[in-house]
């Protein structure tokens, strides 16, 4: 996994466990667009950083601090978007309930940048909607 665009999405995600959103945010493009699908509650389409840092720093919001993620797959598909499939361990900050969940992504990266993120409700369902095969 040393392609660059690859890189750009481990580091999102050492940063996002270091807590570093900064850092975190800094890996996104100006003009970054997020598309959310189910099994999230805030769905749609976010556009630009700000919008985009918004939308996880709501999600982030209903989970202690301790909320972590361990990468399970990360890896460049045929047509140059990035596949993320993390499992996550977290504590409900209201309901102080202990879950644990799987989040699956498809990155663009362009000039070092993520410009575009893409959730998918399965690891199947990303790899189809990106025509990749196992």
């Amino acid at each position: 996994m040393t392609d660059e665009e690859v890189q750009v999405i481990l580091d999102q995600y050492e940063a996002t466990n270091a807590r570093d959103f900064e850092r975190v945010m800094s890996c996104y493009a100006d003009d970054v667009e997020l598309i959310v699908r189910e099994p999230y509650l805030t769905v749609g389409r976010f556009k630009g950083r700000d919008a985009v840092g918004a939308w996880f720093g709501d999600w982030f919001n209903t989970f202690d601090r301790d909320i972590t993620f361990e990468v399970r797959e990360c890896r460049k598909l045929p047509n140059g978007d990035v596949l993320l499939v993390a499992a996550n361990r977290a504590r409900g900050r209201a309901s102080g309930v202990e879950l644990e969940g799987t989040v699956v992504w498809v990155y663009r990266v362009a000039d070092g940048k993520i410009t575009r993120v893409e959730g998918y409700p399965t690891r199947e369902a990303a790899l189809e909607a990106a025509g990749a095969e196992e």
